[in-house]
């Protein structure tokens, strides 16, 4: 099916919006690591409470982008934004909601028994529904196999109208149930990362929030070079 208009111009706003975005990422993560730093004080509460709410901002602005996406959802499984390493950790368009939990053991200070008991609880809860999604994107993965859209996709170049309509109709179907398993894990990357906020003291979560931040702008970093290096031996070999 051929891209429309809109579409394109979706594609290309987004991807414009993504290099704005990491760039702001940078900025919130340089903020997030210096009051990290910073003495104690009534000040300094203040000034965490106001970066927390900007850095949650911010990743809500990145799905509410990325959701004008929807009409081009093959894209969103393959997003052209990122590196191919980038790409390669990707679950369901985008990172595991248990990848939260990780950060959280690696980074954040000072858990108290109460709290570290209730993260295993989220931490059980998240494993188990992305269990549940997972599931369900294989079923999605089987619909390409079903013995019609094979057919008709064999013969694709061949067909008359009668067969174009269903093979578009058959992609819609697609389309459609792709959709609904990355809504559903989108809402579970959002509901872990709030429940994590809640039981985190603001102080744990600007050190959550930064590793987040270090974690993704790593990756991205590390994919940069893997592919221009990848580049590189192909010009080489020529």
């Amino acid at each position: 099916m051929a891209q429309t208009p809109q579409q394109q111009n979706a594609r290309s706003s987004f991807q414009s919006f993504f290099e704005g975005w990491l760039s702001r990422q940078q900025s919130f993560l340089d903020q997030l690591l210096t009051l990290s730093l910073a003495p104690d004080s009534p000040l300094k509460m203040e000034q965490q409470s106001a970066l927390i709410d900007q850095v949650l901002f911010h990743y809500q602005q990145y799905f509410q982008e990325r959701s004008r996406l929807a009409d081009d959802v093959f894209l969103l499984f393959s997003p052209t934004w990122l590196t191919s390493y980038e790409r390669a950790l990707l679950w369901i368009a985008d990172y595991k909601p248990s990848l939260v939990l990780h950060l959280v053991d690696g980074a954040v200070d000072g858990l108290s028994p109460e709290q570290k008991a209730m993260l295993e609880r989220v931490k059980d809860d998240t494993r188990r529904q992305e269990r549940v999604v997972t599931g369900a994107m294989a079923s999605v993965q089987e619909i390409p196999g079903g013995p019609s859209m094979l057919q008709l996709a064999r013969r694709v170049g061949r067909l008359i109208d009668g067969e174009v309509d269903e093979l578009d109709t058959a992609l819609e179907m697609l389309k459609n149930a792709m959709r609904e398993v990355l809504e559903r894990a989108d809402e579970l990357r959002v509901s872990t990362s709030r429940k994590v906020v809640e039981i985190l003291r603001p102080s744990q979560t600007v050190q959550f929030l930064a590793a987040a931040a270090q974690f993704q702008l790593g990756v991205r970093s590390l994919g940069k070079r893997l592919d221009s290096r990848f580049r590189a031996g192909q010009a080489s070999s020529l």
